[in-house]
């Protein structure tokens, strides 16, 4: 792997820079970030990534190497939040000045162009970089007889249009978000203007890296992870790294033990949720969630939403918006079309599409036969 690695990285310093006026070393120094931190987040995202912490260095050269790497981000059907998250942090991270650093050719969000600039903007980069550029989008793509609910730029084209057009000659594709990886809010039933998710536009590999919004990690480590790597990433059954959602939300919990020991809360505010006892009775879809916001947290690794006290919506699932809601009543009691097919004990590259199955119920056993055990003793 690390002789793979240095070949790749090896290609990489043999292209030009295309922001030559700057370097990341120079962008941290301004930022007040030493050597030293630059060290040690590189030696987080090497184990983020799932490697070894002798490939720390490979992935600080990495990182040096990200301007080498032309992206075109295009907005769909969505709210922005995606982007948001990356972009609006209160303090700069190396995350979010990693991604700054990138040479990032289109992004309607943070360029001063607008009409026909930015229309002509886009078109020379799909050109010049044709085959090496890659495509972050965000965003559901309204298709079929509504595909005109969603106009883009002067001429009007399309959001599908738009979206197959820059598919075309990408050298890797991108979902960000939940909404393009797979249709998100914009898709919920009865979704009047048929919102799917990107691979609906494609025939090649499209890489999702879903939630409302994705952790900023998993958008840059994403990005090192076509910078350390010439192919794609190791991927579950619906096309996420594995890296990232591999494990269940419920795994890392912090109330985990509460889960296992029948300690739960049973409505907002009362004694168990003072104490911190775990959100599965009112809601919380962590045993069926496949993410690592239980080990990266948000807001510089500040809190997420299980700590913050509400249970996870699941909302890095497919057709989460339909299948997990209620989001504060447990899913056991209901009958949903839900995308466990074998079960939430088994690993996220093996869940199927199906119902919702006798795991789910004995989830719900566990739970009720803890709780009876601990009001008991």
């Amino acid at each position: 792997m690390e002789k793979q690695i240095e070949s790749r990285l090896a290609e990489l310093e043999k292209l030009p820079s295309l922001k030559p006026e700057n370097s990341i070393p120079l962008a941290l120094e301004k930022a007040g970030f030493s050597r030293r931190d630059f060290m040690k987040w590189s030696g987080a995202m090497a184990a983020f990534l799932g490697l070894g912490a002798n490939f720390a260095p490979m992935v600080a050269r990495a990182a040096e190497l990200a301007d080498r790497l032309p992206v075109v981000w295009l907005h769909m059907a969505e709210c922005t939040g995606c982007s948001e998250s990356l972009l609006r942090s209160d303090t700069p991270t190396i995350d979010s000045l990693i991604f700054d650093y990138i040479s990032l050719e289109y992004h309607e969000t943070v360029m001063a162009a607008s009409g026909w600039q930015a229309e002509e903007n886009l078109e020379k980069a799909l050109e010049k970089h044709k085959g090496k550029y890659v495509l972050m989008v965000e965003g559901g793509i309204p298709m079929g007889d509504t595909e005109g609910y969603l106009t883009i730029g002067p001429h009007g084209m399309t959001g599908f249009e738009l979206s197959k057009r820059a598919c075309e000659d990408a050298y890797a594709i991108l979902a960000i978000g939940t909404c393009s990886s797979f249709g998100g809010i914009q898709a919920a039933r009865p979704n009047p203007s048929n919102a799917q998710p990107l691979d609906k536009v494609t025939n090649k590999t499209v890489i999702n890296v879903p939630g409302c919004p994705p952790s900023e990690k998993n958008i840059v480590g994403s990005i090192l992870q076509l910078l350390l790597f010439k192919e794609l990433p190791s991927l579950d059954v619906y096309n996420r790294p594995k890296w990232a959602y591999g494990l269940r939300i419920h795994d890392l919990c912090e109330r985990r033990g509460h889960f296992d020991a029948g300690e739960f809360v049973h409505s907002f505010g009362d004694e168990g949720a003072k104490q911190g006892y775990c959100l599965y009775k009112v809601g919380c879809k962590g045993p069926y969630t496949f993410n690592n916001c239980s080990r990266e947290r948000f807001n510089q690794h500040t809190s997420w939403p299980i700590q913050a006290g509400h249970g996870c919506i699941g909302c890095s699932e497919p057709n989460f918006w339909d299948t997990m809601g209620p989001f504060e009543e447990p899913m056991a009691s209901h009958k949903f079309d839900t995308v466990f097919g074998l079960g939430a004990d088994n690993v996220s590259d093996k869940i199927g599409i199906g119902v919702l199955t006798l795991t789910g119920v004995a989830i719900a056993a566990h739970a009720v036969i803890a709780s009876m055990k601990k009001d008991e003793e």
